[in-house]
């Protein structure tokens, strides 16, 4: 399924779905969709924002990893190219790391399955448990490495 909205080419879409699925695959036994689900996906590849470039660049690397299309090469292949460019790491996959996960997190089957209420954070809010405090005074301690403007 190809998203028009998106400004990824049709090759970069099926690449990037396809490795948003290995990233985080459908489980039967938690009861959650993949993360290449329609929905999911289409809110993923719409999400891009400032991580364009970079995810750009990430299918990149990965046709190149693949010897081609990486939505066409076989399972094998797939799963050595994704292995090599995670093993390679840097920015772009930081980015492509980043919107899959934020994007699934959002999916509301996704939140039912990790047991948390179906609303936005705010203007309730959630309890946070108190850490400890005391972490912080070194960092209280040390001297300003700032340059105050006022």
């Amino acid at each position: 399924m190809e998203n028009p909205d998106s400004d990824l080419t049709p090759d970069q879409y099926r690449s990037f779905r396809c490795v948003a699925g290995m990233m985080i695959p459908a489980s039967t036994a938690h009861g959650v969709p993949g993360a290449d689900d329609d929905t999911i996906f289409a809110d993923i590849a719409n999400s891009l924002g400032r991580d364009a470039a970079l995810v750009k660049q990430a299918l990149q690397q990965l046709d190149a990893l693949a010897g081609g299309s990486f939505a066409d090469a076989d399972p094998r292949r797939r799963h050595t190219a994704a292995s090599t460019f995670q093993q390679q790491g840097g920015p772009p996959l930081a980015a492509l790391t980043r919107v899959v996960a934020q994007c699934y997190y959002r999916d509301d089957r996704v939140m039912q399955s990790l047991g948390m209420e179906l609303r936005p954070p705010f203007p309730k809010g959630f309890e946070v448990e108190q850490g400890d405090w005391s972490l912080l005074d070194p960092v209280r301690a040390r001297p300003a490495f700032y340059r105050r403007t006022s």
